[in-house]
């Protein structure tokens, strides 16, 4: 029986997946601030912006039949031997290889990593499609699982409708979930050291408290954002700093100023592009707090 296990200890999800929640939170928040109320705060869908990289390992195939025929063994070892960052030659090879050969064995180690081509390639939609073609052949894979957690809720943009963004709040709340509970599971693979096994939990981990913070963001619960995301950034190898903005963004909404100003400086002192918006949130917030404190009762 192969391993369900896609990702190494290096699985990242793309900076632009999560960049593109900010704007609107930023906004989101400084209209709340203008009107007096804290309101709660709706992220937006995501960017194109890519800076991370998802470093998909290749899966093994024990006890599977010997190939169909030396040539779709041969297309299918091109396939794997694109790198993940040459999204188009990925994409492309992927899809000849499913179309030419629609019933073969090599499905799963096609359908994971043409989701994560597919998300680097701001294609969410096909992400979601080869993602849960994914989970519905191996409902154990937990990079799968916990992709899906994480990038769904950060789809949601001003034209979803009600109806679709419940959905995909559903769905990924239900991915996050079950990719939180089947992590701590799942066997290491003989091939992976002690040290890159944890890794590689832990960023599932991540991703899937990530998801379901947004989740919980997105439906007004910020006390269980708040738990989530908190959760996130702590076993997170590499935490990722739109986790720390949506943290205090979540404290920020709930009051919590305090937990809200340190989360955004833990943003702001990572370098890249959340440095600015995080500092700027920093800054809005202690005026926040000042001022409500200051309030008369």
């Amino acid at each position: 029986m192969r391993s369900t296990w896609n990702l190494s200890s290096k699985i990242l999800t793309t900076a632009g997946s999560l960049l593109g929640i900010c704007g609107a939170l930023m906004a989101q928040g400084s209209q709340s601030s203008q009107s007096g109320q804290g309101g709660q705060s709706q992220p937006p869908a995501q960017s194109s912006d890519k800076s991370k990289t998802p470093d998909i390992t290749p899966l093994t195939l024990d006890g599977a039949p010997p190939p169909v025929n030396a040539e779709e063994d041969a297309a299918f070892k091109a396939f794997q031997a694109v790198p993940l960052n040459d999204t188009k030659q990925k994409i492309q090879l992927g899809e000849a290889f499913l179309q030419k050969y629609p019933e073969t064995r090599y499905k799963s180690a096609v359908y994971a990593p043409l989701a994560f081509a597919y998300l680097q390639d701001g294609q969410v939609p096909k992400m979601q499609e080869y993602g849960e073609k994914e989970i519905a052949l191996v409902p154990t894979d937990v990079s799968t699982l916990a992709l899906l957690g994480q990038t769904l809720p950060r789809s949601i943009h001003s034209g979803t409708s009600q109806a679709d963004a419940a959905q995909l709040l559903a769905k990924a709340e239900q991915y996050s979930k079950k990719a939180i509970e089947i992590t701590p599971t799942i066997p290491k693979p003989e091939n992976m050291t002690d040290e890159a096994f944890a890794a590689a939990k832990n960023q599932n981990l991540a991703m899937a408290h990530s998801g379901l913070g947004l989740v919980y963001i997105r439906r007004g619960k910020n006390a269980e954002a708040i738990t989530e995301l908190d959760q996130a950034v702590k076993v997170d190898p590499n935490p990722d700093p739109v986790n720390y903005y949506l943290l205090g963004m979540a404290n920020k909404s709930a009051s919590h100023f305090d937990d809200a100003i340190s989360a955004f400086n833990k943003c702001a002192a990572i370098p890249g592009q959340m440095q600015a918006p995080c500092k700027a949130q920093a800054d809005e917030t202690k005026k926040k707090s000042s001022t409500e404190l200051s309030a008369p009762k």
